[in-house]
């Protein structure tokens, strides 16, 4: 009877990770085709704005076409689809044209499915739980997205901002008036910012994606987690930029990305948050 307890811990934390993986698979997808998808759709509002004639393109969306082969083009099997597996099995190339397939494939699958089991692990409560399991793979989502094309979509944001709002209606992480005022203050501060930065250099410094990343956040994890989110992003983001400007791979005009460093911020006060708040508190009120 004393194992059974046991059993039912470690099967639902596999079932997470399991769970993870798959949506990890997906993420891939979201992650290579939204930013496509979303070019093509300003391509075809741009020409019926202009009365040029929109021609129909092929179907593309996250179903259609199903999984191929960037190399070849030759449709994925499912037996060569399975996440991280079959990229291990496969040393890493297509099984048809033998052309490398990235590794990011695998990571991506491997982040999504180390979060979920970590959610799983770390949350007693199952709404909690899964939660904060979507609140990871969306912001892995976003961070690689903005990485590529410095963009981060509407439709992921804005959804992703009422969500944690929904679940905090229920006091699932913060109190609703917390994560209310979280989403107001986040898209506020980093558009002041943005303003600030306008006026004085007359560049922009920041995009409108990352005020309402910084309001999901908020609505997620409430008011009192932003200054940590941004001290941990700016920091991150700072050493980066340093060090790949000292390493030759990024110049110093170059734009560089700050949602993936809110992303990682964001991973970070989700599962230290409450500790680290209680240990910068203590530190500036010494017992």
């Amino acid at each position: 009877m004393i194992d059974v307890p046991n059993r039912l811990v470690t099967a639902y934390l596999v079932t997470a990770a399991l769970v993870g993986l798959v949506v990890g698979s997906f993420l891939n997808v979201v992650i290579l085709r939204l930013p496509r998808m979303l070019e093509a759709r300003w391509k075809r509002d741009c020409a019926e704005l202009s009365g040029a004639t929109v021609e129909a393109g092929p179907v593309f969306n996250l179903a259609y076409p199903g999984s191929h082969c960037p190399g070849c083009g030759h449709p994925i099997p499912p037996w060569a689809n399975i996440p991280v597996l079959s990229w291990l099995l496969l040393r890493g190339r297509c099984h048809f044209c033998h052309q490398p397939i990235s590794v990011r494939y695998p990571v991506i699958e491997l982040a999504a499915g180390l979060g979920a089991f970590l959610c799983a692990w770390g949350f007693d409560h199952p709404l909690k739980a899964i939660g904060a399991m979507v609140l990871v793979w969306i912001l892995i989502a976003l961070a690689f997205i903005d990485f590529d094309h410095k963009i981060l979509p509407d439709g992921i944001t804005i959804p992703g901002l009422w969500l944690g709002l929904i679940l905090n209606s229920f006091d699932t992480f913060v109190p609703l008036r917390s994560a209310l005022w979280g989403a107001i203050a986040g898209y506020l501060f980093l558009w002041a910012v943005y303003q600030a930065f306008r006026l004085l250099t007359g560049k922009e410094g920041l995009g409108y994606g990352d005020f309402k990343l910084l309001a999901l956040l908020g609505a997620w994890l409430g008011a009192t987690s932003l200054v940590l989110i941004i001290l941990v992003a700016s920091a991150i983001g700072a050493v980066t930029g340093i060090g790949l400007i000292l390493a030759g791979r990024h110049q110093r005009a170059d734009p560089l990305p700050f949602g993936p460093f809110l992303a990682g911020a964001g991973i970070i006060a989700l599962a230290f948050g409450p500790h680290l708040v209680t240990l910068w508190l203590a530190g500036l009120h010494p017992p």
